[in-house]
């Protein structure tokens, strides 16, 4: 495969590098990295009510395949952990220094210490962001020019406070106003009429997927089209301003509640229902006041069947790949439920100490089920989870990796005239030229090949890199500067096949050692390793 500036010898070498190189990290890849099973400490001060949390989780999972006869994978080591929770909590791979740092230290409470750091982290509000903006605001023709900042900076400063999940639904269903006032208000700017915010509102916060209901009674469920217009209606009032979704008039557009403004049509498939609550009893309502703060207030208490569950089951979803109910988003109905009793209990957890996410979060991370190695040939299915399952990286996690690496990303663009111009690397772009289909399986790997030759081939990837222009500056023996490479790529040192095959390497090339360092980063970022999330 033809690279940008490269001679033919250098691509012929290189292409044999990658086989021989790929050959080998699949090796040590799939090794049983096994070590002590120590459970972790906490040093802060819910450490204990979060490893009461992770205590919890094992318990369940090691007493099933105990049942099961499964014995679990090993610990995962050191650098596989790092790199999965940087991942997991922050969307980004860590940074060279803080592997190094971890890779050597002895303190025995390391691992619980970096989960706490990165849940304090600006960063793990922007990777949750990430994902909620996606979820909610679920794009299409009709939004697709609206602008997003302003929700994901909403979503991300209540993250990063860990706002209560409870109140921070209850402020999303009742939000008015504009976006520039709250940006909460894209929720119901992007979505507009009542079947769009009843599907997502339902399938994110209650774990039912009620849309089938909408023409017809539920083909596989008990729910009926009575129960999806009498939910429907708790929307039926609200109106978001302008014509077209981000090009309303004098820019602005307003969510209210009052009934004032142009009301979408009903399809053919409405019925004329007043408010009822999913399940349950139909409150009195007065017609002049709004419904939606009545559907919240009922939704986010802790004796709502659906709420707790509904978060507790994407957010195991988040860090394992699946969720303890699949599907992730169709809790109430599923027969897929792998711990059903340890779902009830993470569910009542979460709702009794106040719908706390970071708590939750903290203590899934805690446990030994979510720290085993992913790669081990004896253990079980990740399904039952005997071992960690690997996950390839979602498109924000893969660009901000290699920005990590690469530093800023910029490509060169050919100009009227001839004349070359330097342009970033649109990080927007490349999310929607490497997103994957709305409910995809997240452990499957669902790009191609013209996301891999765009990696391989774009310029970026084909020249002087952040990390190696460090490299050259520190003046460090080859030997080091490659396990520098490991260390910013995959977290790890190389092992001893895979520092022997790149030693004969850099004695090859002893007057271009810059040139060098680029072909290795190359080949790593282009590896199956760097690409997934293990």
């Amino acid at each position: 495969m033809a690279r940008a500036g490269r001679s033919g010898g250098a691509i012929a070498f290189t292409a044999a590098f990658v086989l021989i190189l790929g050959e080998i990290s699949q090796v040590g890849f799939a090794a049983d990295r096994t070590r002590k099973d120590d459970s972790p400490k906490s040093t802060t001060a819910n450490g204990p009510r979060a490893q009461l949390i992770a205590n919890l989780i094992d318990r369940q999972i090691d007493a099933q395949l105990v049942r099961d006869k499964v014995t679990p994978a090993g610990r995962a080591d050191d650098g596989e952990f790092l790199r999965r929770v940087y991942l997991d909590l922050t969307g980004v791979i860590p940074p060279v220094e803080k592997v190094a740092g971890f890779l050597a230290s002895t303190d025995p409470n390391k691992r619980s210490k970096v989960i706490d750091e990165l849940v304090a982290s600006p960063k793990f509000g922007e990777h949750l962001a990430d994902q909620w903006e996606n979820l909610l605001m679920l794009r299409d023709s009709t939004n697709k020019r609206l602008k997003s900042q302003p929700f994901y900076d909403w979503l991300a400063e209540r993250f990063n406070k860990n706002q209560r999940w409870d109140e921070m639904v209850r402020d999303l269903l009742t939000v008015t106003g504009t976006q520039e006032e709250n940006g909460a208000a894209t929720f119901y700017i992007a979505l507009r009429t009542p079947e769009k915010l009843t599907d997502q509102v339902t399938r994110l916060f209650m774990g039912v997927q009620l849309q089938c209901a909408q023409c017809h009674d539920h083909p596989f469920a008990s729910w009926k089209r009575d129960d999806y217009w009498s939910t429907a209606a708790f929307f039926s009032k609200v109106r978001a301003g302008g014509k077209k979704v981000g090009i309303a008039k004098n820019g602005v557009e307003s969510v209210n509640e009052d009934g004032l403004g142009k009301k979408a049509p009903d399809p053919d498939s409405a019925l004329k229902l007043a408010p009822k609550f999913l399940g349950g009893d139909r409150p009195t309502i007065k017609r002049n006041e709004p419904y939606r703060p009545v559907l919240a207030a009922w939704l986010t208490t802790r004796a709502n069947p659906f709420f707790a569950k509904a978060m507790v089951n994407r957010t195991w979803s988040q860090f394992f790949g699946r969720g303890l109910v699949n599907p992730v988003d169709n809790v109430s109905d599923s027969s897929d439920k792998s711990h059903p009793e340890l779902f009830d209990q993470l569910a009542m957890e979460f709702a009794e100490n106040g719908f706390d996410l970071k708590m939750l979060i903290r203590g899934i991370c805690y446990s030994n089920a979510y720290q085993r190695a992913s790669g081990s040939s004896a253990a079980g299915d990740h399904a039952n989870y005997a071992r960690m399952a690997v996950k390839p990286l979602t498109p924000e996690q893969l660009y901000d990796s290699l920005a990590t690496v690469l530093g800023t990303l910029r490509e060169g663009r050919e100009r009227k005239g001839g004349k070359k111009a330097e342009v970033t690397f649109s990080r927007a772009k490349f999310i929607e030229f490497f997103d994957v289909p709305d409910g995809a399986d997240t452990t499957e790997y669902t790009t191609g090949i013209p996301q891999v030759l765009q990696l391989m081939n774009s310029s970026p990837m084909n020249r002087n890199a952040k990390i190696v222009d460090e490299l050259i500056d520190a003046k460090l023996p080859p030997e080091q500067g490659v396990e520098r490479l490991y260390f910013a790529t995959l977290s790890r040192r190389p092992s001893q096949a895979e520092m022997a095959k790149l030693r004969a390497f850099l004695k090859s090339e002893p007057q271009n050692l810059r040139a060098a360092y680029i072909d290795i980063l190359w080949v790593l970022l282009n590896s199956s390793e760097f690409a997934l999330n293990h």
